[in-house]
């Protein structure tokens, strides 16, 4: 059983997960950490409980919207329909990935430059 170390609204917390789920922890981590993050923008501290409660209502407002869309589509159009929402959390949730994978090269070009 691997570990990894997640680190959401500043505060890390150790994870246990299955042998090579640790990348994927991680990159669930970064959603929950960047959502926690957009709640609490504005300064005001809000407690874990309240946090974590609002984040769990954020992610299930997008599961159930992306559930929503992945229905059968309504034959009467004959245009596409897109949701804005939809790719507008996906460009976020992309640009959040992107700046992960570019974080994860300067980590591993840093320890190639102190050997």
């Amino acid at each position: 059983m691997a570990q990894v170390t997640i680190t959401i609204n500043a505060r890390e917390y150790a994870v246990a997960c299955e042998d090579g789920q640790e990348v994927r922890i991680l990159q669930l981590a970064r959603i929950l950490d960047e959502k926690a993050r957009m709640l609490t923008q504005g300064g005001g501290q809000v407690n874990e409980n309240m946090l974590l409660a609002m984040v769990g209502l954020l992610l299930a407002d997008e599961l159930s919207e992306l559930k929503k869309n992945n229905g059968i589509p309504d034959k009467t159009h004959s245009q596409p329909q897109f949701d804005e929402k939809l790719i507008s959390e996906t460009d976020v949730l992309l640009t959040g990935k992107i700046n992960s994978l570019i974080n994860q090269i300067n980590s591993v070009a840093s320890k190639i430059e102190s050997l």
